[in-house]
């Protein structure tokens, strides 16, 4: 009757609260959402790209086979592996706290009194501690251990999600500059051929000295631009190596044409990012934490009851020896109140008041911070797609800019610098075009991570 009255007087006061998850300000986190719609077809719908399978999405052999690897050998990866077992383990060690200890602990005594024959006594008794949780301290300290470990494989799919977004932007960042290599030592190749073309003008007394030793520095500004690119390649490939947990080598891959990637995409993303995302999952795993801390604070104030049962089979009574072995049973029972604790139980609660606040900060801003990334990605697509079609305009119009001045100036028709001056400029919004398709690829991928995708 009295432990009846105990748990209806704990309920109405508020004890064993379970956490809900409170309000978050979610308007608006994607900046330019109804405008975006409007420019951006909507045929794959951008809360579905989230959840697609990364094999799915990045469908470059190569590419897969270089994600496999990353995702079986970094050093993050199998780290967050282990923090996964570490809150198993503590979620197993807070269940069984429900449970009673039990201890076993034999003793046996010979003793001679004044030359008698020696007398044997012996005690094997088992005891047994059971905390009562009628206050709830243990139930918080479980539920707390519930959310970390839910923390904690989010945090592995964090991890994950990163890594798979780290080794396809490294990837495409490589065929990127393969594909400007190519133009730089296809513009090598015109360049020389101008340095000839001026070389062969002068000796027909066409052209001055002054115009081949431009078109020789033109050819060699070429030159160095390609010593440059390899350098960032090598850099690259060595990066990549170490994500992939393996030595600086060669990274073998596709090219940057054959490359296939969504291209459309709506922007239905609101809420659904704080189940999508990992990372904003982990951070309410934080603030349920952080709630159940605050429980747990509150439930030590109240008493703790104790029921210690032992149950000890002995031949020895009150000192006269008794033979055969009978068995001797007690139970006693301990509560302690706390009444003056030095300011120490309020000091804790109010840290974890103080904590839960903190934790409901972070994870607003987490929800703020993915509305953020995915608006970026969406831009830096929209922009780099329609920055491209203009420079493929314009690569088209220069090319052919280059082709009439070079006629033109072996006709005496244009200066040599008209040559070198487009035959720069072609290869400056060449360069720029490769750059606008990896930003576009770039933002397929940044998009897919900000989603929360990358995790299957």
């Amino acid at each position: 009757m009295w432990m009846f009255l105990s748990v209806t007087l704990l309920t109405g006061c508020g004890l064993y609260q379970k956490y809900e998850r409170p309000d978050v300000n979610t308007k608006g986190i994607i900046r330019d959402a109804v405008s975006l719609t409007d420019t951006l077809v909507a045929e794959v719908d951008t809360a579905n790209f989230g959840q697609l399978p990364w094999r799915e999405v990045f469908t470059d052999p190569q590419l897969q086979i270089l994600i496999q690897q990353a995702l079986d050998n970094n050093v993050d990866m199998l780290n967050a592996a282990l923090n996964v077992n570490i809150a198993e383990a503590q979620l197993k060690a807070a269940r069984l706290a429900f449970l009673p200890q039990f201890a076993f602990s034999p003793s046996g005594t010979i003793a001679s009194w004044d030359g008698n024959p020696a007398s044997k006594t012996y005690q094997m008794p088992i005891s047994a501690s059971w905390n009562a949780d009628l206050f709830g301290n243990l139930l918080s300290q479980k539920r707390a251990a519930q959310v970390q470990l839910l923390a904690s494989k989010d945090y592995q799919v964090v991890v994950q999600t990163n890594i798979v977004a780290g080794v396809a932007n490294m990837y495409y960042t490589l065929l990127m500059l393969d594909k400007q290599m190519e133009i730089l030592n296809d513009m090598t190749s015109l360049t020389k051929d101008t340095w000839d073309l001026m070389k062969m003008q002068m000796e027909l007394g066409r052209a001055r000295s002054t115009s081949v030793q431009s078109a020789e520095a033109n050819y060699y500004s070429v030159q160095a631009q390609a010593v440059d690119m390899k350098r960032q390649i090598r850099e690259v490939e060595n990066s990549l190596s170490l994500v992939l947990g393996q030595p600086a080598q060669t990274i073998a891959r596709g090219k940057l044409e054959n490359q296939s990637l969504p291209d459309k995409f709506s922007t239905g993303v609101g809420i659904q990012l704080l189940s999508n995302r990992a990372d904003v999952h982990s951070a309410e795993m934080a603030l349920a934490q952080c709630f159940y801390n605050v429980e747990t604070a509150k439930s030590r104030f109240y008493p703790s009851i104790v029921i210690s049962p032992t149950a000890t089979f002995t031949n020895s009574a009150g000192g006269a020896l008794v033979n055969p072995g009978k068995w001797l049973l007690s139970a006693v029972g301990s509560l302690t109140q706390p009444i003056f604790m030095k300011g120490q139980l309020t000091a804790g609660l109010r840290v974890a008041e103080a904590q839960y606040e903190k934790a409901f900060n972070s994870w607003q801003n987490a929800v703020l911070k993915a509305g953020s990334e995915v608006g970026d990605a969406l831009v830096l697509y929209n922009s780099s797609d329609e920055k491209g079609k203009l420079e493929a305009k314009r690569v088209e119009t220069l090319q052919k800019n280059v082709e009439h001045t070079r006629m033109l100036f072996k006709s005496s028709g244009s200066s040599y610098l008209e040559v070198i001056t487009a035959q720069q400029t072609l290869l400056n919004a060449q360069i720029s075009k490769v750059t606008d398709d990896f930003n576009k690829m770039q933002a397929v991928v940044n998009l897919y991570n900000a989603l929360g995708g990358g995790a299957k």
